[in-house]
């Protein structure tokens, strides 16, 4: 499947639902419906069977396009098994681009999906997107759950709102620690001028001069730009030891630039959004370190992901970044439905936090089929996931991430090295 074509529908598995079964789209009929955030019944029905509307909102063009196809892969592995699984619950997704600030594909997109009826909805990708689309998602009921916003400012902004990656506090933090562990006592950084970026900026900077370093330069931009001569002379005017750069894909301007004036690109530091194998960059990143959401991902999951993602005519995955975070939201918000016996968004969101163990209560389980068998059982659960976890918080937040470290080799390829 090509996520340049819009809308697309994935349903995996109906086949497998009994042909005599009621499908509905809110409450089974022999259930009371649940309150609005109550998220559990004291009594389950014994013929549970919902159809969610399920949107994904993931950049399959503009500067984050290279990680909309591990993320939307994510998501089509998790419905795949939802649906599969055949356990009260079927998922039909419709997939729309995201695009950037540049090319403003979000504006069609979310409208598209808001006319296809989803009440729940994996993105946005970036921090800046879901700013301009969660109020209006929030207004029609949609719970909007983001595998990879990471702002500090979405920290409890709506109770519609969760995401499966960590604040940029955390991310900042690790990185700024790291330049510090590797003896550098200057730093310059380089950063976007949007919630992404000036998160990160503030972050590391903290950190690093917590440690005793300084940041003796730094120089920001605004996503579409072009031109970064100005911003690579205020950094090498400096001389730092070392140089951060929160960027997208603009990094494949910027680290030439910073190569022709004279710094170092093998003490460059990068992070989530421009952490990829870079083999034509121009100059060599040897040494040079990065930071990224998520645990070390497992075989099995990586071979599962490229076997739902090249199924359809696509190329093999080449970047994880995320994947695992889209795949965890969206086992989480069909959990969520399951256990509110509710496709309806605020119902769902209403069970988010007590599907994920927040609740300090439940039985551990570790796939749908597993927690949707304890849940159909009347028990309580607490889902862990690939990317971790996953406990949230009365903010909505996930408490505690891992956030791995990685390297770059001579061909400018990383691997986590801690």
């Amino acid at each position: 499947m090509n996520r340049t074509q819009t809308r697309t529908k994935w349903l995996a598995g109906i086949a497998l639902a009994s042909a005599s079964a009621l499908v509905i789209t809110g409450c089974s009929n022999t259930a009371p419906e649940p309150e609005s955030g109550e998220g559990t019944n004291t009594e389950r029905p014994a013929d549970v069977d919902l159809t969610l509307q399920l949107g994904s909102l993931l950049p399959s063009t503009g500067s984050l396009s290279f990680l909309g196809a591990p993320m939307e892969a994510g998501v089509q592995l998790a419905v795949s098994q939802i649906n599969e699984a055949d356990a009260g619950i079927q998922v039909e997704l419709t997939s729309e681009d995201e695009g950037d600030l540049d090319n403003k594909a979000y504006e069609t997109s979310i409208t598209n999906l808001q006319s296809a009826g989803v009440t729940a909805m994996v993105g946005a990708a970036s921090s800046s997107v879901t700013k301009l689309i969660l109020d209006g998602n929030a207004g029609s009921g949609i719970l909007t759950v983001s595998p990879s916003n990471t702002s500090a400012d979405f920290t409890g902004i709506n109770p519609l709102y969760f995401r499966t990656a960590p604040s940029d506090n955390l991310q900042g933090e690790v990185l700024g620690n790291q330049v510090a562990e590797d003896g550098h006592k200057t730093l310059g950084i380089i950063y976007q001028n949007d919630p992404y970026g000036t998160g990160l900026f503030e972050a590391i900077k903290a950190t690093f001069e917590s440690t005793g370093g300084e940041v003796v330069a730094d120089a920001s931009y605004n996503q579409g730009d072009g031109q970064f001569n100005a911003q690579v002379q205020t950094i090498a005017a400096a001389n730092p030891d070392a140089v951060a750069i929160v960027s997208y894909d603009q990094f494949a301007t910027i680290a030439p630039l910073l190569g022709n004036a004279g710094v170092d690109t093998g003490a460059l530091y990068l992070v989530d959004g421009n952490l990829k194998d870079w083999p034509d960059l121009g100059v060599s990143l040897e040494g040079s370190k990065g930071t990224r959401a998520g645990a070390e991902l497992p075989d099995d999951f990586i071979d599962q992901l490229n076997e739902v993602w090249t199924a359809e005519g696509n190329e093999p995955i080449d970047a994880l970044t995320y994947s695992a975070e889209a795949y965890d939201a969206t086992i989480l918000i069909a959990l969520a439905a399951l256990q509110a016996v509710s496709v309806e968004g605020e119902d769902i969101a209403g069970a988010m936090q007590q599907v994920s163990g927040g609740s300090g209560e439940g039985e551990k389980c570790t796939s749908f089929a597993e927690c949707a068998e304890i849940i159909n059982g009347g028990g309580t659960i607490d889902y862990d996931g690939y990317s971790g976890e996953v406990t949230f918080n009365d903010d909505n937040d996930p408490e505690g991430a891992a956030i791995g470290v990685y390297e770059f080799d001579a061909d400018n390829v990383h691997s986590r090295i801690k």
